[in-house]
Parts: structure tokens; sequence; C-alpha cells
């Protein structure tokens, strides 16, 4: 399909808003799906072998970050993320035009609710994916979203920050 100058401009001032909320909300539920397999198929502190020598899938419940930094301190999460959040839906509407920063945003909106929903539910997040041979902690979809959205929010940032 062959676009002229004046589609090709109106497509780029289109919102991604949309495409974003379905990408969030898809990834949510994957999130999700995949906690509550683990949690149902492997006994907690558990472990499967995922890809031998690379992946192991555990059944982990982390109530802190990272290595378990700040565990136990769920009203400190909960204010983090809730800011966040309100932080990232305000950079989601003012980039709403950017596919860039549109799934880096996206993408770190659905790791923070993710986990959220595991911390408001169950008072900790479900890990599972564990890196073998690697010092890394443990885990999820969520936290996978969130590492790659941060990446991604680095690239556009410091590609900006080149064209000034």
């Amino acid at each position: 399909m062959n676009m002229n100058k004046t589609e090709k401009n109106q497509l780029k001032k289109q919102s991604l808003l949309p495409w974003s909320l379905i990408l969030i909300v898809g990834l949510i539920i994957v999130d999700q799906i995949v906690k509550h397999w683990v949690t149902s198929n492997i006994p907690l502190n558990g472990s499967r072998t995922f890809i031998p020598g690379l992946l192991d899938l555990d059944n982990l419940h982390n109530t802190g970050a990272a290595w378990s930094m700040l565990e136990g301190r769920q009203w400190f999460f909960a204010v983090v993320t809730v800011t966040a959040i309100i932080v990232v839906a305000y950079l989601m509407w003012k980039n709403r035009r950017s596919a860039w920063m549109m799934t880096g945003l996206s993408l770190i909106m659905a790791g923070a609710v993710g986990n959220f929903i595991d911390r408001l539910s169950q008072r900790y997040v479900v890990d599972m994916f564990a890196l073998k041979n690697v010092n890394f902690p443990v885990f999820n979809v969520a936290d996978a979203c969130l590492t790659v959205g941060v990446f991604i929010m680095l690239i556009v940032v410091l590609k900006e920050d080149d064209h000034k």
C-alpha cells in the first residue's frame, strides 16, 4: 500500500495510546498466567529445569525487590508503584505519538502493574525465571518488562541528547 506524504504525516500524528493499552493489558495477562501456572505446578521453593544448563523455573515468593532488597516493606513498594504508575501515565499521554517512547513506557507500566497485582493480592511477588551459572536474581515476566522498558527509555533519552 503506497501512502502519500499527507497520509504518512497523519499517521505520525495519531495517538499510540490504544495500541499501548493493548500491549499493557496483554503483558499483564501473560505475567499473571505464567505466575498462576508456576504456583499451580511447582511447589513453593521448588524448581524445574526449563532449558538445561541455562534456565530453571522456580516458585519463589519475594516480599522485597531484586535480591530480596527491602524485604517486607510493602508500604514502600505501594507508594513507589503508585507514584510510578502516575508518572508513567503522564509521560505516556505527553509522548503518545512517539513509538519508541510509548513502547518503553508501556513495558514499564505493564511490569509495574503486574507486580503490583501480586503485592496487593498476596503481599509478595511470584518469581520464577532462574538463570543458571549467573549471579542474577530470580525474576518474572513483569520484571523482564520493567527491565526492557527502562533499557528502551535509556536508549531513547540518549538518542534525543545526541540530536540536541
